[in-house]
């Protein structure tokens, strides 16, 4: 559906975007993730058509998004990091003026304010001052406004920085529930828990690059190891230790030892040689590899450093 070949952007001496290609399907949970000032809001602005690329170019089903391509910016929903509400009128209100931009029918836009707000459990507040909000509620707001006018793809930049958990979960399952129903979502975030509950498909970005892409699955497979067995110490894990190096590498974190299992050892051998070694299996935990830590080996850097 969305094709980006090769974009460059450039602000100055700054490059925010350095020849950067993606290919987000048709009905796709798609996210962005990486850390402030990765380039991410600058790629959503150009995918909405409020930026031109310097070089390269982004189509839409093969018809190429630009500054000038408003039969295009019909067919998306931008809800942007920094939130565009006017503070002093109803969250009703609000949503008529968005709604007449797209020149709705009234019948039809007051259909869709009431599902969407009523959605992201808003609707008992439609009467209320934005200004009165709090800024989990102001998000869900902001996201209804992106989609009054039935987009086929929903660009989502950072929808959840500074919102209370409670307004966090309405967004995502709200987000799951569009998604579900054929929209198109392409979501940013500094969150690798964010990410990892979302996404179906994901491309870490970082200095304006994309670094890695695919599946969460097809990411975490280019780390050297697939688990991580903690084992607290004890007498029996010290003297099994020698049998636990054949596991993968070994380290010493303090409290436990810390063993990065081989992609070519099974669970079951792993297993047998912790019991062989003698440890009782309360000692031992089992940790999955994330992305956290696959962009802490990319980059040599946390997410959020």
């Amino acid at each position: 559906m969305i094709r980006i070949e090769n974009i460059t952007k450039r602000f100055k001496e700054i490059t925010a975007l350095d020849n950067v290609s993606l290919e987000i399907n048709s009905g796709e949970f798609f996210g962005l993730l990486g850390p402030n000032g990765a380039g991410k809001s600058t790629l959503m602005n150009i995918l909405a058509g409020y930026l031109d690329s310097d070089e390269g170019t982004v189509s839409f089903k093969d018809y190429p998004i630009r500054r000038d391509s408003m039969k295009f910016r019909k067919k998306i929903g931008l809800a942007p990091q920094a939130l565009a509400l006017y503070e002093d009128i109803s969250a009703e209100a609000n949503l008529k003026i968005f709604g007449s931009f797209y020149s709705l029918d009234k019948d039809i836009l007051k259909a869709s304010i009431e599902e969407k707000l009523y959605l992201v459990g808003l609707y008992e507040r439609r009467k209320d001052l934005v200004k009165t909000f709090s800024g989990g509620m102001k998000r869900r707001l902001n996201l209804v406004a992106a989609l009054l006018h039935s987009p086929k793809v929903l660009l989502c930049d950072e929808p959840t920085v500074g919102v209370d958990p409670q307004s966090r979960n309405a967004i995502f399952d709200f987000l799951e529930k569009i998604n579900s129903e054929g929209i198109t979502v392409i979501y940013t975030t500094h969150y690798m828990e964010e990410a990892e509950r979302l996404c179906k498909k994901i491309a870490i970005i970082d200095m304006g690059k994309i670094i890695a892409e695919g599946t969460q699955d097809e990411l975490l497979k280019i780390l050297p190891y697939k688990e991580e067995i903690l084992i607290s110490k004890s007498e029996k894990s010290e003297t099994g230790l020698s049998m636990l190096e054949k596991l993968g590498e070994v380290s010493d974190s303090g409290d436990k030892y810390e063993i990065k299992i081989k992609g070519e050892i099974k669970m079951s051998d792993v297993f047998k040689t912790v019991e062989d070694a003698g440890i009782d299996y309360s000692s031992v935990s089992l940790h999955k590899p994330t992305l956290e830590e696959l962009f802490l080996k990319l980059t040599g850097r946390r997410l959020r450093d």
